[in-house]
């Protein structure tokens, strides 16, 4: 899972979109939004709500899911309301096109009218349209570094995404990006603890058990992960769970 610093939201829109629109805020339904995101306590509940949220708020939306890459490599879903986007999102990855894929790399919002006459991307439109997938449109949520993430509405009907559409999504994914940020910080903030404190057991059985000083036990557990190649964490927890010390 991506763990950005800072995420970046381009906010640029779709070719679709025509500013005929004047931006409404939505202050109450988004501030709704922010506080049921930073009510979750884990980051699997985050984005869970993110893509129920999206469904709610967004009008159109019928489906969501958050598409993510790793290292600009690997594409993959991690969350989505419903197992028939997960099979429209793995058309394009198969395919290596489609409007998910183009808002991830490209930085912008891709809407998708109708998607059974879509030229852009012809071989995963077709698949998309035999899923039953009218329209679609793709929001960036995140750029850092490599990793990146966009979140995808999805419609049975035609044309259900408008300019409204357009702007209520890029209003919401703005705060599903800051959503995301702090719940993979904190997220990463708990495993490190978690792993100091349980390298701090395991060195404090080695101090007892060999008469070591607290930077002798230290540096058992590294030389052993050296020698192992496993990390050290792994070499402390299996040394708390079992007693013994790995090689």
């Amino acid at each position: 899972m991506a763990e950005p610093d800072a995420p970046v939201v381009q906010g640029r829109p779709s070719s679709s979109y025509t500013g005929s629109v004047q931006p409404e805020i939505l202050a109450e339904q988004l501030g709704v939004v922010a506080r049921r995101l930073q009510s979750e306590p884990t980051l699997e509940g985050t984005l869970q709500a993110i893509v129920e949220a999206a469904v709610d708020t967004v009008p159109g939306a019928g489906y969501a899911a958050i598409s993510q890459v790793r290292r600009r490599r690997e594409v993959y879903t991690p969350v989505a309301t419903d197992e028939l986007v997960l099979r429209v999102d793995q058309a394009q990855y198969d395919t290596g096109e489609g409007p998910c894929l183009d808002s991830l790399f490209e930085h912008y919002t891709v809407r998708l009218p109708t998607v059974s006459d879509e030229p852009r991307w012809p071989t995963f439109s077709a698949r998309a349209a035999d899923l039953g997938i009218g329209s679609m449109v793709s929001f960036q949520l995140y750029v850092n570094g490599d990793d990146l993430g966009a979140l995808n509405l999805y419609a049975s009907e035609p044309k259900a995404f408008t300019d409204e559409s357009e702007q209520a999504g890029l209003l919401f994914a703005t705060h599903a990006a800051v959503a995301m940020g702090d719940a993979q910080r904190i997220e990463h903030l708990t495993r490190a603890l978690g792993v100091r404190e349980v390298i701090g057991q395991a060195r404090g059985i080695l101090m007892e058990r060999h008469k070591l000083t607290a930077d002798q036990a230290f540096t058992v557990l590294v030389h052993v992960s050296q020698r192992t190649n496993v990390k050290m964490a792994e070499i402390a927890r299996h040394l708390t769970e079992t007693g013994e010390l790995l090689g």
